[in-house]
């Protein structure tokens, strides 16, 4: 006999979105939705609310906001709605009288093959550093970060033009298939885990901040060019640049590596045309669309319509 499942769902981002509505369309019953409390954002400071909300109010799902999870009133909540599953998705740690709560425990979808890439951004990291595979995996939460023990697990190629967007959807759909298989498992008590390897030399999905978003002309044209697809289209691989002896930042959301010898020297940026590209050590980066301060994201062809780099401008 099957057992009969109230979920709670935790989530903040449109990846957590997906899997709330494959879970709904499924006739799962979702008793609330916990997101982030809304923020304020944009020159106005309006309040911004989470993709999770919006989804959930307009499908006239409970939400609660809690900003401290611990708290005497969400505790309270938690008793109120008396999950007996939660599923967690892109959400923050949890408290042990949280993740303890529900009988048949506390699952998170995280997207990479745990036990690599543990941390706040597996996807991007699994293209910076030149994957070939990447995946999702089901495992029920513990006191320690993303190391519980593993449910279920499914791998994903990564294609070698492939961005962090592509492969964000990727994820995304097959997380949100993985997650009902998981609910599956629970309901017919069939659920099998395994522990997390804890040898080997494992990966970290470092959380990305100015300085591991900034290119570095030094390193290799392969090297460069997965950081770029690895940082698109959020959020977005940098550069400084020196046009006119003026200093300025720009960003750049995609390109081609083009892998040849040359005596040039390194960051030199090079026009021809309607075509820029940056020297590298061994080849190029051709820049096919980028944001210059001040200015809205451009193809390259429309950004050199209206903006030109000197002969020695440099990436720096």
């Amino acid at each position: 006999m099957n057992r009969k499942l109230r979920v709670l769902f935790m989530g903040t981002p449109e990846f957590a979105v997906s899997i709330l509505d494959k879970i709904l369309q499924e006739n799962y019953e979702v008793v609330a939705a916990v997101t982030a409390p809304d923020k304020p954002a944009g020159r106005g400071q309006k309040l911004h609310q989470s993709a999770v909300k919006k989804y959930a109010d307009k499908n006239n799902l409970p939400v609660l906001q809690p900003t401290n999870l611990k708290s005497e009133s969400f505790l309270e909540d938690l008793k109120k709605y008396n999950p007996n599953v939660i599923v967690v998705v892109a959400f923050r740690m949890l408290p042990e009288q949280v993740w303890k709560y529900p009988e048949f425990g506390t699952f998170n979808l995280h997207a990479s093959l745990l036990p690599q890439y543990r941390g706040a951004a597996p996807i991007n990291w699994a293209i910076i550093n030149g994957e070939s595979k990447s995946g999702v995996t089901t495992f029920f939460i513990d006191e320690k970060i993303d190391t519980g023990e593993i449910i279920l697990q499914k791998e994903v190629a990564i294609e070698n033009d492939a961005t962090a967007g592509i492969l964000h959807d990727k994820l995304m759909n097959e997380g949100a298939n993985l997650v009902i298989e998981t609910l599956k498992s629970l309901e017919e008590d069939s659920i099998n885990t395994q522990k997390q390897p804890q040898s080997g030399e494992l990966k970290t999905a470092y959380k990305l901040n100015p300085e591991n978003t900034k290119i570095d002309w030094q390193k290799s044209t392969t090297e460069i060019y997965n950081l770029i697809r690895g940082l698109s289209p959020y959020p977005v691989a940098w550069s400084y640049f020196i046009n006119e002896n003026k200093k300025d930042r720009c960003k750049i959301y995609s390109a081609k590596a083009e892998i040849t010898e040359h005596n040039i020297e390194i960051g030199k940026i090079i026009v021809a045309g309607f075509e820029m590209k940056v020297s590298t050590k061994d080849g190029f980066i051709v820049i096919e669309e980028m944001q210059l301060p001040g200015k809205r994201k451009m193809k390259i062809k429309e950004l050199l319509n209206g903006f030109s780099f000197e002969d020695g401008a440099t990436m720096l």
